[in-house]
């Protein structure tokens, strides 16, 4: 996955990490390729690939991922998703049972009591589950496995003949079985044509991406996540993983369980498929074997996958609401800092370069990664990032790696990514230190609320426009946005009747409680409104042209914030006493300027509506 960006390209943090993977297990010469079946003692032992593709469709490759091997033993759980839709669970459960053996896949044993083969994924288990596929023939039996199989992998797989004619020029102990299991009734028919079958289903031919796909297919409940159609019935998905989970490393299985925790299946010739329920499937790739006859790389990748990115099952976090709760852009949610008209047309025009996300839940490698995906997905329109997270419940370290990655990213692109609300998370501010080192103060921006966050955001979107805005100058009495449109009798008028003011930088100009004597026009500096009580809670901030003060004004009822002077401040104040003077001395004058601030109290309502409808 890499969005570009002009000339520059962004690759996904997960597709950085699996190549980290790639590269650091590349080096692993441990472990033979199989050579009971002659053909796949000609594969390659240096094939390595790796695939995990997301429930929501993401594909994320690196290495050999495209190179053909045979299914081999991950035909398994397949094979007996397609038992269960034919026979149900009882009458699958008569012929195969579901307990791990500890023993060996190959080996000749059944259940002493009930005669079954103890599960599906030893060979025992696996015969007698193809014998239970739908078919008036073995062809058609066949017809349907291969069928099925392209439903999980997307694509129209084929049979390998090299391999199959390998498989059963040299499957003796299998035929073994297969009478075994046909003495006990546990297949019906020829022996014969039901272990050539079980030849034929390990002899399909796959690559790691489609064992990632079909790993997928699981993850979603049964359905292709890139095509979108069923492979099996979501009912028995469940039984599936169960099986794959208690049975599918065979006599490794428990270890694999407790180390891993994820529900897995290997196949001799080099493959590994791997599924986190709900989240996504792993497919890995290299025929060099351990003493299980599992895929030595294959097994590390799967253990260093779970243990860096806190995958195991019986680790998961609740869930059941998206990571993301809001998502919006700077043109669709202001901050509180009314600005000058000119300013407002900048940001009215770029601050759509400026997009926030509100997170929540438990942030986990599963829960972030869609999040990062879609940052990608828009990168080329962002500027700015905020991540907002006051919902956030708690922080895994894989999450903030995958965050420190995405920041790192950005950065190197002159883009910035801000974190507000972040205060009850400390493991990000210690992570980020860490791994930023010197690079800390300069990219790690940080505000207590989204409020400044969008604030700081605009203001450097601003500060690219520095040539056009007019910076530091004081605002003429004809220039203040109340007394636009006025002729120059009237605001010879107004102006007989304003009295010059000013504050120094943090003087509290309006106190909370106080009667409303006057309106305020904010000549020079910036001055905010805050709600009174110990902790200050920023309501709005306003630039030189606008008027404060106004509400309680014109009610007549006691100021209700206080308002601060956050620079040096020159303003004009016009008293209560002078504005009750125009009404007789120049009434069309005091309605005019009434339409005015009550058309200026309209606009601030309909924008509060606006980005409450963001919000919802």
């Amino acid at each position: 996955m890499k969005p570009k960006t002009g000339d520059a390209e962004i690759t996904s943090p997960v597709l950085d990490f699996l190549q980290q993977l790639h590269r650091e297990f590349s080096t692993v010469k441990e472990g033979e390729v199989a050579t009971y079946i002659p053909e796949l003692a000609k594969a390659d032992p240096d094939w390595f690939g790796l695939c995990l593709v997301t429930a929501g469709g993401a594909v994320y490759e690196v290495g050999d991922t495209r190179q053909e091997f045979t299914i081999q033993s991950i035909s398994k759980p397949f094979v007996y998703g397609l038992a269960l839709e034919d026979n149900g669970r009882a009458a699958t459960l008569q012929k195969v049972g579901v307990e791990p053996t500890g023993d060996a896949f190959n080996s000749i044993s059944l259940d002493l009591v009930t005669g079954r083969p103890r599960n599906p994924m030893i060979n025992a288990g696996a015969i007698a589950t193809a014998g239970l596929v739908a078919g008036k023939t073995p062809a058609a039996s066949f017809k349907r496995i291969l069928e099925t199989f392209s439903l999980y992998a997307g694509r129209p797989l084929r049979l390998d003949q090299t391999v199959y004619r390998s498989e059963s020029e040299t499957g003796h102990r299998n035929r073994a079985i297969g009478h075994m299991l046909r003495n006990f009734d546990k297949i019906t028919g020829d022996p014969a044509s039901v272990t050539e079958l079980y030849f034929q289903q390990c002899s399909i031919s796959v690559n790691c991406r489609d064992l990632g796909v079909m790993a997928a297919t699981l993850a979603n409940s049964g359905v292709n996540p890139l095509t979108g159609k069923p492979a099996l019935r979501g009912e028995y998905v469940e039984s599936v993983l169960s099986v794959m989970g208690t049975c599918g490393m065979y006599d490794y299985a428990g270890e694999w369980l407790y180390n891993v925790g994820i529900p897995a299946k290997s196949g001799v010739a080099g493959g590994v498929l791997a599924v986190l329920p709900g989240q996504f499937g792993i497919g890995v790739f290299s025929p060099r074997l351990d003493v299980h006859g599992n895929s030595v790389r294959g097994i590390r990748v799967c253990q260093e996958l779970s243990r860096r990115l806190d995958l195991h099952l019986f680790n998961r976090a609740p869930s059941g609401k998206s990571t993301i709760r809001v998502k919006f852009t700077g043109a669709e949610f202001n901050s509180s800092h009314v600005r000058h008209p000119q300013d407002e047309r900048i940001l009215r025009e770029s601050a759509n370069s400026i997009q926030a996300y509100q997170l929540q839940g438990h942030l986990s490698f599963t829960t972030v990664e869609p999040v990062v995906r879609d940052v990608l997905e828009q990168s080329t329109g962002i500027n700015y990032l905020i991540f907002d997270l006051r919902r956030v419940l708690n922080l895994s370290e894989s999450a903030g790696h995958l965050l420190h990655s995405l920041l790192l990213k950005l950065a190197t692109l002159d883009r910035s990514v801000v974190f507000t609300n972040h205060q009850h998370l400390p493991l990000l501010r210690r992570m980020m230190k860490s791994k930023l080192g010197a690079k800390f103060d300069d990219i790690f921006h940080t505000f207590t609320d989204n409020d400044h966050a969008l604030e700081w955001c605009e203001n450097q979107l601003l500060e690219k426009h520095s040539d056009t805005r007019v910076l530091g100058v004081r605002i003429k009495i004809a220039d203040y946005q109340l007394l636009k449109g006025l002729t120059a009798a009237e605001l010879k008028v107004v102006e007989s009747n304003l009295k010059a003011r000013s504050y120094k930088q943090a003087k509290e100009i309006i106190s909370a409680g106080d009667a409303a004597r006057e309106i305020f026009f904010l000549s020079r500096g910036v001055v905010s409104i805050y709600l009174p009580g110990e902790e200050r809670h920023r309501l709005a901030s306003f630039s030189p042209g606008m008027c404060f003060g106004e509400m309680a004004f014109i009610d007549g009822s006691p100021r209700s914030a206080n308002i601060v002077a956050d620079t040096d401040v020159e303003c004009h104040e016009l008293s209560r006493e002078n504005f009750d003077e125009l009404g007789r001395s120049h009434p069309a004058l005091k309605i005019k300027l009434l339409e005015k601030l009550c058309l200026d109290l309209t606009g601030k309502l309909r924008k509060a509506n606006r980005e409450l409808d963001v919000l919802e």
